[in-house]
């Protein structure tokens, strides 16, 4: 037997073997011509089966791989601030810079605050320089008295008849203060009208604080004295001073100098704008004369005593 003869075959073994694939066919022509099977369609052979090797359409083995499309500046803006990526640090630096930016804060607020005069016209600080000069005169004036008396008590030969006059001279101020007495003088007259009811008690006792401040001496509110111990509460519909029920339009009788009285009130963020805010009409006079006579009955102190008894 040569080396070139094949062994026998076995019985069956022709059945067994697989047919042999015919070679496929190119699936496109050149340009012009008809496209062979699409993308996607399977080539079969003549038993209808798939051949070995068949490959999806679509893909082209070894071919380049599909790339994201290119974002836009917007949108790798957008990447790059959302998420937010914090450390410790910059968390850190945020936190004290929003404590200084409030401490800042607070301290302008605080400032502006402060300085109820600014903005105001030149005017008007003029006219509050010669308050505040009135008011200095006015307690010079009362050292000077308070020394002459002095002076007086020292050098009198009758020092037992000028300690009378005095006290009786005191004595007439003191009752006048405390409203036992009446009084009259020069002053102006306060008329506060509230048509929407807005006014309260806490806005006539500011303005009375503002008078009492100004100079005033003697104070009578729709025929009730004030004096050192008075007190506002509000009321259905009105106004109580010391328990008793007064109602609009407000009348604040006032002696005192009519000069430091007046431009007290109209102060910028004073008396007179902060009524009309409310709604308030608010007038002024200044009569030739005025007379305070309501009265209180004195009150004899349960505790207290002179020092000199």
């Amino acid at each position: 037997m040569s080396t070139n003869d094949t062994p026998p075959e076995e019985p069956g073994a022709a059945a067994q073997r697989p047919k042999a694939q015919p070679p496929l066919e190119p699936s496109a022509g050149p340009v012009g011509h008809e496209p062979g099977p699409g993308a996607g369609e399977r080539v079969k052979d003549e038993n209808g089966a798939a051949p070995t090797g068949y490959v999806p359409g679509g893909y082209a083995p070894g071919g380049p791989e599909q790339t994201a499309p290119e974002q836009t500046g917007r949108q790798r803006l957008a990447a790059g601030l959302w998420p937010p990526r914090v450390s410790r640090a910059q968390l850190i630096v945020a936190v004290l810079l929003f404590v200084l930016g409030l401490g800042l804060a607070i301290q302008v607020r605080s400032n502006s605050d402060s300085s109820a005069l600014r903005g105001a016209r030149q005017e008007d600080l003029v006219r509050i320089l010669d308050e505040l000069d009135g008011r200095t005169k006015r307690l010079e004036d009362e050292k000077q008295k308070l020394d002459d008396q002095r002076r007086e008590l020292e050098s009198s030969s009758n020092q037992a008849e000028e300690a009378r006059k005095q006290t009786v001279e005191k004595e007439r101020q003191l009752g006048i203060l405390a409203g036992t007495v009446a009084a009259q003088g020069p002053g102006i007259v306060l008329k506060i009208t509230d048509p929407k009811g807005q006014v309260q008690s806490d806005k006539l006792l500011d303005t009375l604080q503002e008078l009492r401040a100004a100079g005033a001496e003697a104070i009578q509110i729709n025929g009730v004295r004030i004096v050192a111990d008075s007190y506002f509460s509000d009321e259905e519909n009105g106004v109580a001073i010391d328990g008793k029920k007064i109602t609009q339009p407000y009348e604040f009788k006032v002696i005192g100098k009519p000069q430091d009285l007046e431009p007290a009130l109209n102060i910028p963020g004073g008396v007179v704008q902060s009524l009309e805010k409310e709604q308030a009409v608010v007038s002024v006079t200044r009569p030739a004369k005025i007379v305070v006579d309501a009265l209180r009955a004195a009150k004899q102190p349960d505790y207290a005593r002179s020092s000199s008894s």
